[in-house]
């Protein structure tokens, strides 16, 4: 008898366990709240028909406001009420499942008249938050969305992005950082050709327009030779990384994006000063290329310094190539007097090149080789830390037990 009491004691146990399991589980899936982006290319208008749609719970979504360039961002429309004033646009979709639809122009120059958005009849190139701007959204506490990203283009296009693609031809968009996901990082679409790789477990795509003598192989050769050196240092990498790439008259220059970057056909992937663009923007990637106020000579540095450090460890280039791209770094930014500016510019970068190459020496000096300035940059790469001087000089000071000589007198 005690034996059958015991056993039916635990079937009884077990199935309270797994109703608890089901209600648990079903009370998390409740806290959810469902989004569709869907973007509708049209080369022909050189815009793109954008619709956002809240499907199930809807009700936790009390408001969502979009900061926008009305000269960009055109023609609202929606379910609920939908208020447009001259910087932002204010959807409130009164708790019901319902969609906000509005035109974006698609070609976006920047000072240097060069586009960093575009679309032409055969191919397009821009970012996510190009089409969904910048959002704030009040919704009820402990909720969060969980988002698709669905496009429409002309049939004999084909899209590279840095999100996982499901059966359906719709992506997935998640941000874990963030209660609102929205499309952020870089896509390419149109009469392309894609390379792709998986590199230490690291899908990599490189895209471009054909005929753009974007070079794709060579990408991936160099992020080949230099990924597993990456993730030692970033081992909270993302897992996925898109790399797109056009001639002009795109930017001449190379721009990171949430797990993507943009490089210039033209740019080389190792400058003659032996830096390497595109490792430059992955550092920005790692670190989600922020800076706080007056700080952007450090996260510029740091992307800089690493992109010769990575490449010295991976056998790229040489110890001797590296010693020498340091000293010609030293030496670009000697007159520089003050980094504390609101944008880091190349004798300024050069400058912060030198002085943390001098960091990294005082930190293994005085640890016996036991920290580096990896222990910096991986903790200034969480992104609750603030990348700020004073947030570095905290860290390297729990590191070696005293403040570093040189981090001292930095203005």
């Amino acid at each position: 008898m005690k034996l059958t009491s015991l056993i039916v004691h635990r079937i009884i146990l077990g199935m309270l366990f797994f109703s608890w399991s089901l209600v648990t589980a079903a009370s998390k899936n409740n806290n959810y709240y469902y989004v569709d982006y869907e973007v509708n290319l049209q080369p022909a208008t050189k815009t793109a028909q954008v619709a956002i749609n809240l499907r199930k719970n809807a009700q936790f979504i009390r408001s969502i406001r979009l900061k926008v360039d009305s000269q960009r961002y055109l023609n609202f429309k929606g379910s609920g009420q939908v208020k447009v004033k001259e910087d932002f646009v204010l959807w409130q979709p009164n708790g019901k499942p319902g969609s906000l639809t509005y035109t974006v122009k698609m070609n976006h120059q920047r000072k240097s008249g060069r586009y960093d958005s575009i679309i032409t009849d055969s191919w397009a190139l821009f970012r996510g938050f190009d089409i969904i701007p910048q959002l704030r959204v009040d919704m009820q506490d402990g909720t969060q969305s969980k988002a698709k990203l669905l496009f429409k283009m002309p049939k004999s296009w084909s899209i590279a992005t840095p999100y996982i693609r499901y059966t359906s031809g719709a992506y997935k968009v998640d941000h874990p950082k963030s209660a609102f996901d929205r499309p952020k990082g870089w896509i390419v679409a149109g009469d392309i050709g894609v390379k792709r790789e998986t590199i230490k477990g690291i899908k990599v795509a490189v895209g471009a327009p054909k005929k753009q003598s974007a070079r794709r192989l060579d990408i991936l050769a160099m992020l080949n030779w230099n990924l597993p050196v990456f993730l030692d240092i970033f081992p909270d990498f993302p897992k996925r990384i898109n790399i797109v790439s056009a001639n002009d008259p795109m930017w001449r220059g190379a721009l990171s994006g949430p797990s993507s970057l943009f490089l210039h056909a033209d740019r080389p992937l190792i400058t003659e000063d032996g830096t390497s663009p595109p490792i430059h923007e992955l550092i920005h990637v790692a670190m989600s290329a922020r800076a706080e106020p007056g700080h952007d000579w450090l996260v510029e540095g740091l992307a800089e310094y690493y992109s010769l450090e990575i490449m010295r460890r991976s056998g790229t280039i040489t110890q001797e190539r590296f010693e020498k791209s340091i000293k010609e770094q030293v030496s670009r930014g000697k007159k520089i007097s003050k980094l504390k500016v609101a944008r880091s510019y190349g004798p300024i970068t050069a400058k912060a090149v030198g002085i943390l190459y001098k960091v990294d020496q005082e930190i293994r000096q005085r640890t016996h080789n036991k920290a580096s300035l990896d222990n910096v940059i991986r903790a200034l790469a969480n992104p609750n830390i603030a990348i700020t001087l004073q947030e570095a000089q905290k860290i390297t000071e729990k590191l070696v037990g005293a403040p570093l000589e040189s981090l001292q007198n930095i203005r």
